[in-house]
């Protein structure tokens, strides 16, 4: 099988007596009205829990501008539940992969493992928002129906769409705890793994979050501060109308630059920035160091409800220093002047404690249907779960913040 062409196709919906899911291929397959309603993003309503990240704009830009389609890899299975009515009252975004490339939630060691002993590990079903490490719902209901009966509807369908389609194995990533608690009622393995995360305990100031750090911790921060602008570079903070299309080239240049070392190959198009751009510019924040003029290095963000998440950087010129203030400081400064709770760094990295960015546990969920494949996967999962639990006990023994803090 090609790596750029899953080789299976949905098959037939699944229904029961009371609810009826529907597999779909494409975003334009589901209303916006309705999709945005289950996620609880519907424009001009943002509450502390908004994701910008599972709302129609997003995920739909994915999928029109090429980015996560099935040419790369990803193919739409996209689940909704219909009530008695026809309403639909549930969703999940899904897709059929051919790889495990943009996940951050690594299963290559199980791939291997499956492969050697002679089964086919790919395509898998993968239930995610591509290339976005950030945790969110994923099971989304309605209220119409019964949100708990919702949930537990969609991770049976999930299951049962994993045994027709005849795939190895089904994945739910970055899944929010009330979503994870569903899926091991429905029979996933429940899976750890950690993020850094900085909370705005009320500062009133940058400064406010330095006196809360031990001295040495303070003095490190500020001298990094210091070091990235001493070559005369100066910070902007980009949103909503100030995304225009000149901005956003010097970007995709500076994201084209990391994917290509880091990755081979960037996993975003250029349209895909212009396609947010329109249709959620008040969800991102781009922070762009510029020198002489000209934009030398940026880092992209977005606003959800109660928080920033930090994702893509890059740079056409190095700068000692650089990347902590436009990815990490910047980021502390907007949150505390947005009275944003948190701000999610992205993935990896405990080099993010330093700054302020403590330990976070991430939760995945995962469904093998072959018993013994899925006996050795909960056996290596339950040791997993205890090294990612002592390594986040270890790590907060050493918290940059005082210890009245």
């Amino acid at each position: 099988m090609s790596q750029d062409s899953p080789d299976h196709e949905a098959k037939a919906d699944v229904a029961d007596d009371s609810f009826v899911i529907r597999v779909n291929e494409h975003f334009s397959d589901i209303e916006k009205a309705d999709w945005d309603r289950l996620s609880g993003t519907a424009p001009g309503s943002h509450p502390t829990s908004y994701n910008p990240f599972i709302s129609h704009a997003f995920l739909s830009s994915l999928e029109e501008s090429g980015s996560a389609i099935a040419g790369t890899g990803w193919l739409g299975q996209h689940l909704t539940l219909e009530d008695g009515e026809g309403r639909i009252a549930g969703a999940l975004p899904c897709y059929l992969k051919s790889h495990s490339k943009g996940e951050y939630v690594f299963d290559y060691g199980w791939a291997d493992a499956w492969e050697r002993a002679g089964g086919r590990y790919y395509p898998k079903l993968q239930c995610s928002v591509p290339f976005t490490p950030a945790t969110g719902p994923r099971l989304l209901a309605s209220g119409t129906v019964d949100v708990a009966t919702t949930r537990q509807a969609l991770a049976a369908g999930l299951k049962t769409l994993t045994e027709r389609l005849g795939v190895s194995s089904a994945h739910v990533t970055f899944a929010a705890d009330a979503d994870i608690a569903a899926f091991e009622e429905a029979g996933f393995l429940h899976r750890t793994d950690q993020q850094f995360h900085f909370r705005n305990e009320d500062y009133g100031n940058f400064d406010g979050f330095l006196d809360s750090l031990s001295s040495r911790k303070r003095k490190n921060i500020r001298k990094e501060r210091a070091t990235a602008l001493q070559d005369g570079l100066t910070i902007d903070w980009l949103t909503g109308s100030d995304l225009t299309e000149s901005v956003l080239d010097a970007f995709f240049e500076f994201y084209t630059d990391t994917g290509n070392r880091k990755w081979g190959r960037p996993y975003l198009t250029r349209e895909f920035y212009s396609l947010i751009a329109e249709r959620m510019p008040d969800d991102i924040l781009l922070v762009m160091a510029k020198r002489n003029g000209r934009y030398v290095a940026g880092a992209i963000n977005f606003i959800g409800g109660d928080r920033l998440f930090g994702r893509h950087w890059g740079c056409i010129e190095h700068h000692p220093c650089l990347h902590f203030e436009v990815c990490y400081y910047q980021a502390i400064e907007f949150a505390i002047e947005r009275k944003l709770e948190f701000v999610e760094a992205g993935a990896q990295g405990e080099h993010k404690q330093a700054r302020g960015y403590m330990p976070v546990t991430t939760h995945s969920a995962h469904f093998i249907p072959n018993e013994s494949f899925r006996n050795a996967v909960a056996d290596y999962l339950e040791h997993e779960r205890k090294d990612v639990s002592r390594f986040s006990e270890l790590l907060s023994e050493h918290s940059p913040f005082k210890k009245e803090n």
